[in-house]
């Protein structure tokens, strides 16, 4: 047997070229055309009695292909790990033309992607912003209207009245289909709310939507679900068909909703609540916060780490991994987020082997028992503990394994921007909470 590379010019593609003599796989296939003779069961002759000749001629060139294939695959694993090559993906066998039947000496070729060795950004040479959310009064006040109504007692009222929820189809005066399906709390209307009262199903109201919210774009996005660029161009009338009408009756503010929104008595006043939903809300704000961290994390890490790649065998390997699900035409079009995500794998998995970061079995059961408490708004107990326990467990062993999987890969990734948030520079910056939610919008 015979094995070589030749990298080309650029050092990112290379052929895998290996060659096998008769030698090579003679003794084996031998050995297996005789244990197969005295196993098969052929018409006309006693078990094991029939002749090498006749299995090697009704089997000879399956038996030859499985062990060339066999001897093929083990050659190329060998000497990638014995070489310590970092490939892309997986060899790519070159399409060629073999006689099985005629040829003794055989050689096969593989395109390999290789991936080239790579630095990271200094430690603290990057920089990146964190929000740091203040909570105002306007949007305490919209998180506890939310809860009075979420809680309350809502009805569908024939005709619609000064305050209530009017859900329907939006669309600018005159344009074509049906138009988005929104929901208009009246009670935020600045002007001419009466046009919305008396209102029935299918009625068609027709109204100025800048000056009905009084300009105010939040309020215009929050209603319309337009972009922060769509809400700035908003002019002219729009027509809204109504489908329904909400009426609801706001919850009290007592031990009973504070038991549904938080769990039994774990806030028994007025004053615990205000602090727990305050509490609650920016806690909300501050994980928001984190994750855009992280996304600048990942992006400025990409775009200041250079790596190489293959870019034409790495289409062909996401063809050939996705066969049948991917076009060639596909790839082109995503090509950029299959390089920044493959990228940021080469960056993730430099990180876990630079700094030795591990997941434990514990972590990831403590992880799916605190999910799965979350799920019900409980707290742990040491009663609860047991079934929690049993729960996490069960659920870890679903999907072949596959939700196991997922906890670890979830927890490492989340290791990784750990570390590397301890070497980037993060400014913080004071914001309100509605500045945050207009920036981040989409």
């Amino acid at each position: 047997m015979d094995i070589t590379l030749d990298k080309k010019d650029d050092q990112l593609n290379a052929i895998l070229t290996v060659t096998l003599t008769e030698a090579d796989y003679a003794p084996t296939v031998e050995s297996k055309l005789k244990e197969y003779s005295k196993k098969a069961q052929i018409k006309g002759f006693r078990p094991g009695k029939v002749p090498v000749t006749l299995v090697r001629k009704m089997y000879g060139k399956g038996i030859l292909v499985d062990e060339i294939n066999a001897l093929l695959g083990k050659a190329v694993d060998d000497y990638i790990k014995n070489n310590d090559l970092k490939i892309l993906g997986e060899p790519l066998p070159v399409p060629t033309d073999v006689d099985f039947d005629n040829q003794k000496d055989y050689t096969f070729q593989f395109e390999l992607g290789l991936l080239p060795e790579f630095e990271l950004p200094a430690d603290q040479s990057v920089t990146v912003d964190r929000h740091k959310v203040d909570l105002d009064e306007n949007t305490l006040q919209e998180t506890y209207e939310q809860l009075e109504r979420q809680f309350g007692e809502t009805t569908d009222p024939e005709t619609a009245e000064a305050g209530d929820y009017i859900s329907g189809k939006l669309k600018k005066a005159g344009e074509e289909g049906e138009g988005r399906v929104v929901l208009l709390p009246t009670n935020k209307l600045k002007n001419d709310a009466d046009k919305f009262v008396g209102v029935k199903v299918d009625d068609k109201i027709t109204f100025d939507l800048k000056n009905a919210f009084g300009g105010d774009l939040t309020a215009i996005r929050n209603f319309s679900g337009l972009s922060k660029e769509e809400a700035e161009a908003i002019e002219g009338e729009y027509t809204l068909t109504v489908g329904k009408v909400q009426r609801s009756v706001p919850a009290e503010f007592n031990q009973e909703l504070f038991d549904k929104v938080f769990g039994k008595d774990i806030v028994t006043s007025k004053e615990d609540f205000d602090e727990k939903v305050r509490s609650t809300v920016q806690e909300n704000y501050d994980r928001e916060a984190d994750n855009l961290v992280n996304r600048q994390i990942i992006d400025k890490m990409l775009e200041n780490t250079s790596i190489e790649i293959p870019k034409e065998f790495f289409k062909k390997w996401l063809l050939r991994a996705n066969e049948g699900k991917l076009t060639p035409e596909q790839i082109e079009e995503h090509y950029e987020d299959y390089e920044k995500e493959l990228k940021w794998s080469l960056i993730r998995n430099k990180v876990v082997e630079a700094n030795e970061l591990k997941v434990s079995n514990e972590e990831i059961v403590d992880r799916t028992m605190q999910k799965i408490l979350g799920q019900f708004n409980m707290e742990m107990t040491p009663e609860l503990e047991e079934s929690v326990r049993g729960f996490a467990d069960n659920f870890l062993r679903q999907e072949n394994g596959k939700n196991y999987v997922n906890e670890y890969e979830a927890i490492l990734a989340e290791k990784v921007l750990e570390n590397l948030r301890g070497k980037v520079v993060v400014n913080d910056n004071a914001i309100t909470a509605e500045d945050f939610r207009n920036q981040n919008a989409g």
